[in-house]
């Protein structure tokens, strides 16, 4: 039994698509989210930027006590995940690992698509994980770099996200993909955009689902799931003030969210 906080980081409200999915299969946990909404995006920084502006975040969230770390974050998560576990003696997880594992299981005719930022696509984190597990599938990777703006914007479900995204996907369409990674945690709030374009055959795979499985499955193995049966507290910091987070937020997660803390980033 541990009481201790999850650890929650992203660039920006992407992140709240797995916070969302933490919410529902561990109801129970506390958990401190942070979005560095003062350096976004991720997505075109270079590769030791987005390791040091991921250590300065788990800073930040061992300062409030927690017992593990979530990388909400597929930039983040791609480029960085293996130097954090490297600098700090606490369980992290990324969302690119169960993302890749999903999209094995479900794909029928063994062509998955990928799309997310310019540092996911180049770092080429989902095709390597989806060879090791299974040599025999094909990928098409694509990075879409407008969906994030787009998504701070709020124009998930708008004219101009359909023609962006049209533009994006045309390649993958054509190339016959059964299943599509939604490989930054921004874009499952365009799930509504992508299926239009893509139809109903094509499974969009959120790898936050994923992720919060194997949180869950992690903190149970090593004995540290929050036993109190009261619902979990929910406490949020961004590195600049941000209403459309708190307006976003709120409307993604089905409830209120408290207006969140500014936290001086620089400082850890």
């Amino acid at each position: 039994m541990d009481d201790r906080p999850i650890g929650v980081f992203d660039s920006g409200l992407g992140g709240l698509t797995v916070l969302k999915e933490l919410m529902a299969q561990l109801p129970n946990e506390n958990i401190v989210y942070f979005g560095d909404t003062a350096r976004l995006p991720y997505g075109t920084r270079s590769r030791e930027a987005i390791i040091k502006y991921s250590i300065q975040c788990i800073r930040f969230l061992l300062s409030k006590n927690i017992k593990a770390v979530v990388i909400a974050c597929g930039t983040a998560s791609s480029m960085a995940l293996q130097a954090v576990k490297e600098t700090f003696d606490i369980p992290v997880i990324g969302v690119i690992e169960p993302g890749a594992e999903a999209a094995v299981r479900i794909t029928r005719n063994n062509k998955i698509g990928i799309i997310g930022t310019q540092a996911t696509i180049a770092s080429g984190a989902y095709p390597r994980i989806i060879n090791q597990l299974n040599p025999g599938i094909e990928t098409l990777s694509v990075a879409c770099r407008l969906f994030v703006p787009i998504v701070e914007e709020g124009w998930s479900d708008t004219e101009i996200a359909y023609l962006t995204a049209e533009e994006y996907l045309k390649d993958l369409k054509l190339w016959g993909a059964d299943t599509i990674i939604l490989g930054c945690t921004h874009y499952p709030l365009l799930i509504n955009t992508i299926s239009k374009i893509m139809g109903p055959e094509v499974t969009l795979v959120n790898p936050g689902a994923d992720t919060a499985r194997q949180v869950k499955e992690m903190l149970a193995h090593r004995d540290m799931l929050r036993e109190d049966e009261d619902a979990g507290r929910y406490l949020y910091y961004l590195s600049d003030f941000s209403q459309r987070f708190k307006q976003i937020g709120s409307s993604f997660l089905n409830k209120d969210i408290e207006y969140p803390e500014k936290v001086d980033i620089e400082n850890y």
